[in-house]
């Protein structure tokens, strides 16, 4: 399916164009012609011979050419039929406005909509909708819009959104939003997101691209859509809303409440080098923030391309206001050259963990609020060498001290030349990647006080210009930063952002980091879903054992079906044991007490066996050898989401409280495992101390690796161990949930 004609089409046909004022028909065309689309423009009215000044003909196969696209604007029981003719007629491809279809769970509704998809299929056409508001080409002046529609200056901006009023609202903010496509893909019932995203990596002048996602779709088709971007460094940025259902594998695991349904999507997109929105106004930023950054590299930060990619085209840009500050009296002066570049620390090779966001404020308590930010939402700060401290004791004043947050006080406030030197001489230390700088503008000012603003304002833009791709500006408060200002910014290649939190995200979104597009694909290969967790549910014993035959280590144990035979499995293996009660439909057994560890004496068995056998749930008793003591952990593998996952986690009854998890995308390597429990918030307790020896963490990884392949090749919904005692006398997984694929 090519999308190209469909999101910049050179000509366009209205299907039911209308006179009617207000009608998607009228709308649609009245779109077309303000915004000055170049090409062709055809309505299709049964009598009209004019809507809006465009000359209309009765039916799609009179139209004197085949149009890259055909927006059809009338009733939905209609719209299988036209789209079939547009085919026929060799459209490009349609977009469909109206509603009554699948989202109405209708039998009606259902079977219009599959008669769409047939008649589109018929012709290998893409159709964007049902029941959406249709698609905007802002570079190309292309509206398919059936909706209000005001002229926007272009830029590197796309996004794709499952809901119509986020691209509406995106459309008509004053946020300085350089938007180059917006779709609203309605029902996607040809057309999905991840199409659209894959069509949109590949466009000319796109950037990035902000999703809006209700239904994450295929998971093959969104991985390969993401490997697109990061083969040409594409910034994407994710906002879900609402959540699925978690299945019923959920009842029975701990899995289902520690990797839900976003969290999953919020692996993949973060693997992929996403920044992962929390609502749509946080989206927008991210998204415009990622259209001004270097294109992420697969081993550092934003910028670990070339630098200039950040800059806007030159046809975008604006004269810079200060194309070199003038020499200032402590002898700093500001050129495109990033200073520190002369001792090896170019853009290029910042990378590494040590790399992190500088912050830079006139207000201590801007820099108090930014620090705590980033403190909350896990943005790392840069640490200042010596040698920077220095040199910006030369350019602050007395009252100042440097650091980070790097507060330069009110005293040099609308000084152009010292905040310019300031900014760009923090930024050259090697530690710090992208630079937020925050900075007010309202509206309007007091009479007098406006050049001062405008003069902080100026050394700004002139630190943009020398750190392409790595200034984001963020306002304290979303409404202090008017769209003047931000455009103003946007034309010097830096990132204006409404909001002293969203600029701290969006800031420490330059950070991320992106396996590639190869890594991507491997994933997608991976990526087809094993189906719901609905199937058969072995018992713990059964799940042991198959665990076993794929060399993962379990305790040794037998089933007993009375106390008398509990005792004799316990005498043969030796005591201490764990009696349990397993089967199909136990889940937790620490909640339900179907589970009595460190039994030592005959009667203590029989006693334990005589109490499991007695509680209101059908099963038979495990009598296992304890573990040799160590770290519980939890080891999960869940397939039936976006895309398989391995969960690794601090684990035993505490996993849900603690909600300390990591979600890996398979395939994974042991190394990788190693490293996503490095970042677990309790891997302090994996390092010994205190007469505690170190976890063996590379036991720990072969573990969970074999995990993967055992859900993997028994075609496994969800795989759960936990916990996994890691310890120095082994790792041991001694407790299994297995759910199949249902049907």
């Amino acid at each position: 399916m090519n999308l190209a004609r469909l999101l910049r089409p050179r000509s366009v046909a209205v299907v039911g164009a209308s006179t009617r004022p207000g009608s998607y028909g009228n709308l649609a065309v009245a779109n077309l012609v303000t915004a000055g689309f170049p090409g062709p423009v055809f309505g299709v009215h049964p009598t009209a011979a004019e809507v809006h000044g465009v000359p209309c003909v009765p039916r799609i196969a009179d139209l004197p050419l085949a149009p890259d696209a055909a927006v059809i604007a009338t009733p939905a029981a209609t719209v299988p039929g036209l789209v079939a003719e547009a085919g026929a007629r060799g459209c490009g491809g349609a977009v469909v406005f109206a509603a009554g279809f699948a989202e109405t769970s209708t039998p009606g509704g259902v079977r219009l909509q599959e008669e769409l998809v047939a008649a589109a299929a018929r012709y290998d056409m893409p159709v964007c909708g049902p029941n959406g508001n249709g698609i905007v080409a802002v570079a190309a002046r292309a509206p398919l819009w059936g909706d209000a529609y005001v002229t926007r200056r272009p830029g590197g901006v796309a996004l794709v959104s499952q809901s119509g009023n986020v691209a509406v609202n995106a459309l008509l903010s004053a946020r300085g939003l350089r938007l180059h496509t917006v779709v609203s893909c309605g029902n996607q019932a040809v057309a999905g997101a991840a199409d659209y995203l894959a069509a949109l990596a590949a466009s000319d002048g796109v950037r990035a691209v902000g999703l809006y996602l209700e239904d994450a779709g295929d998971g093959r088709r969104l991985a390969e859509a993401l490997a697109a971007c990061a083969d040409r460094g594409v910034g994407v940025a994710v906002l879900q809303g609402g959540s699925s259902a978690l299945g019923a594998a959920s009842a029975a695991a701990h899995t289902g409440a520690v990797a839900g349904d976003a969290r999953v999507l919020r692996a993949l997109v973060e693997e992929a080098g996403g920044a992962w929105a929390h609502n749509p106004h946080e989206l927008l930023e991210l998204a415009k923030t990622l259209a001004c950054a270097a294109p992420p590299g697969p081993t550092g930060i934003a910028g670990s391309g070339t630098p200039a990619w950040g800059r806007p085209p030159e046809s975008e840009r604006e004269a810079p206001v200060v194309d070199q500050v003038p020499e200032a009296e402590h002898g700093v002066r500001v050129t495109g050259q990033v200073p520190g570049a002369e001792r090896g620390v170019a853009v290029s090779e910042r990378r590494g963990p040590e790399v992190g966001v500088l912050v830079v404020t006139c207000s201590g308590g801007d820099a108090a609020v930014a620090a705590d930010e980033a403190a909350r939402h896990g943005v790392p700060l840069a640490t200042l060498s010596e040698a920077t401290r220095v040199a910006l004791q030369n350019l602050l004043p007395e009252t100042a001290t440097p650091g980070n947050p790097l507060d330069y006080t009110a005293v040099i406030f609308g000084d152009a030349a010292r905040t310019a030197a300031l900014i760009t001489v923090a930024a050259g230390d090697p530690s710090v990647g992208p630079v937020l700088v925050c900075h007010d503008r309202p509206a309007s000012v007091p009479e007098g006080a406006a050049a001062e603003w405008d003069g902080a304002l100026e050394g700004i833009i002139s630190a943009a210009e020398a750190l392409p791709g790595r200034l984001v500006v963020a306002s304290t408060l979303p409404e202090l930063m008017p769209e003047e200002v931000a455009e103003r910014l946007t034309g010097h290649g830096a990132a204006p952002v409404a909001g002293l939190t969203e600029g701290v995200r969006c800031a420490g979104a330059l950070l991320r980091r992106t396996a590639g597009g190869e890594r991507l694909r491997e994933i997608a290969a991976a990526a087809t879903r094993a189906g719901s967790a609905a199937g058969s549910r072995p018992a713990e014993h059964e799940a042991k054992a198959l665990a076993r035959s794929y060399g993962i280590p379990v305790p040794a144990g037998r089933t007993a079906r009375t106390p008398d035979e509990a005792v004799a499995v316990a005498a043969a293996l030796g005591v201490p044991v764990a009696v349990k009660l397993s089967g199909p439909d136990i889940g937790h057994k620490a909640d339900i007490g179907a589970v009595v560890l460190d039994v030592r004496r005959p009667e203590d068995v029989r006693a334990a066996a005589d109490r499991l056998l007695g509680l209101p749930v059908e099963g038979m008793l495990l009598v296992e050898e304890m573990a040799p003591p160590g770290v519980e952990m939890m080891v999960a593998v869940r397939r039936d989401g976006v895309v398989p996952v391995l969960v690794v986690a601090m684990g035993g009854t505490w996993v849900e409280v603690l909600d300390d998890t990591v979600l890996l995308p398979l395939p994974v390597t042991p190394e990788q495992v190693v490293a996503a429990v490095r970042r677990l918030r309790g891997a302090a307790l994996l390092n010994g101390g205190r007469g505690r020896p170190p976890v063996p963490l590379a036991a720990f990884a072969a573990l969970a690796t074999r995990a993967a392949a055992l859900a993997r090749e028994e075609d496994l919904a969800l795989l759960e161990f936990n916990p996994v005692i890691v310890g120095p006398g082994g790792t041991t997984a001694v407790d299994a949930v297995v759910a199949r694929v249902g049907a």
